[in-house]
């Protein structure tokens, strides 16, 4: 098997839906006999300081010609002239996890760059990999991508790998906190303020929320949650995690009672599918992928920005026991991608670049 370079933004090990995916399709890429080297283009994507925009040209012309190389959209939508360079000597392939231009809390001048910026670096490339039919409906109809170069690979899960995700859930003791679960890095496109303002309606209920997720990547955005969960008096129910390993990450998923979250917009949405795989009800929203994540069957999704609606969902949610059980057998019921099954749609896409 020929070899192939991963271009990445920053250290691969951070705890993100998108560069665990990453890792994965890497690791499943070796498991085939494929040799994968990986080169940091630095931190800041994708708002990247000069000097990283300068170094990416030189670190990716030492890969050798013609060799293969995937870039992770969160840095190639920034590159479009780094893009462009290589596009006569190797073989680009794009990584897009979800268009940057639909990241939340954007000016709209910024909206409009980024968009700008990825529809040109997108035009440089051989093929483009996405993790959701949503994604790549986005990309032919607002990016000019071409069908035929588009493959969706959707992310593998964890959760059925063990017997325990598939127990029956036991319901909770009428005097018991039921367990709320969000995961995903504290940034504005999970909505957590949402899910803030949805749970400040429903203090009359027994429930507790534990947030998964990283709040170092937007510090603004996590004080502004810290200090909304204060302004509320909720701090004895909600618990900021912050970043957390894979084995306690999965502990959550066990001993939660319901998923929820508030996205604005996601481009598979790797949280809901693990929360599917673990057999949990979810409640989310209505939008980009998440509708084809989650099950019909399987939770509530809500319009997003809509804290009344997330409100409701999560108090039938919470009141009825039947709707939990109902949605969490629906859950463990679904049929889910698996990891061998990316790393296979990579490996095609590679023998097709080549």
């Amino acid at each position: 098997m020929a070899a192939v370079t991963f271009a990445v933004p920053g250290s691969l090990d951070q705890p993100t839906g998108g560069y665990n995916y990453d890792r994965r399709v890497i690791a499943g890429l070796r498991q085939c006999g494929c040799e994968v080297d990986v080169i940091d283009l630095g931190d800041g994507f994708p708002r990247p300081a000069p000097e990283t925009v300068q170094a990416a040209l030189p670190r990716l012309r030492r890969v050798p010609a013609g060799q293969p190389i995937v870039v992770d959209g969160l840095a190639l939508g920034v590159l479009p002239d780094v893009a462009a360079a290589l596009r006569s000597s190797h073989r680009l392939i794009a990584l897009v996890h979800h268009p940057l231009a639909l990241e939340s809390g954007l000016a709209p001048a910024e909206i409009a760059a980024l968009r700008e910026s990825e529809r040109a670096a997108l035009a440089a490339v051989r093929r483009v990999v996405v993790t959701s039919p949503a994604t790549s409906h986005v990309l032919v109809a607002d990016y000019g991508v071409p069908a035929e170069i588009i493959t969706i690979a959707l992310p593998g899960t964890e959760g059925k790998a063990g017997a325990a995700a598939m127990r029956k859930r036991p319901m909770q003791a009428a005097d018991q906190a039921l367990n709320l679960l969000a995961v995903g890095a504290v940034v504005p496109r999970k909505g957590y303020d949402v899910l803030i303002e949805a749970l400040n309606q429903l203090t009359n209920l027994n429930w507790q929320l534990v947030i998964a997720g990283d709040c170092k990547r937007d510090r603004a955005t996590a004080v502004r949650l810290a200090a909304a969960i204060a302004r509320k008096r909720l701090e004895s129910r909600v618990a900021l995690a912050g970043a957390v390993n894979e084995s306690d990450l999965a502990a959550l998923y066990r001993e939660a009672d319901v998923f929820v979250l508030a996205s604005r917009f996601e481009g598979y949405g790797m949280a809901y599918a693990e929360a599917i795989a673990h057999g949990l009800p979810v409640v989310g929203t209505r939008v980009g992928a998440i509708p084809d994540t989650v099950p019909a069957d399987a939770g509530i999704l809500v319009p997003a920005d809509d804290a009344a609606a997330l409100a409701g969902a999560l108090r039938a949610m919470i009141t009825d026991t039947g709707l939990r059980r109902r949605c969490s057998e629906a859950a463990r019921r679904a049929p889910m991608p698996t990891w061998e099954a990316a790393a296979q749609a990579f490996l095609d896409v590679l023998r097709t670049a080549a």
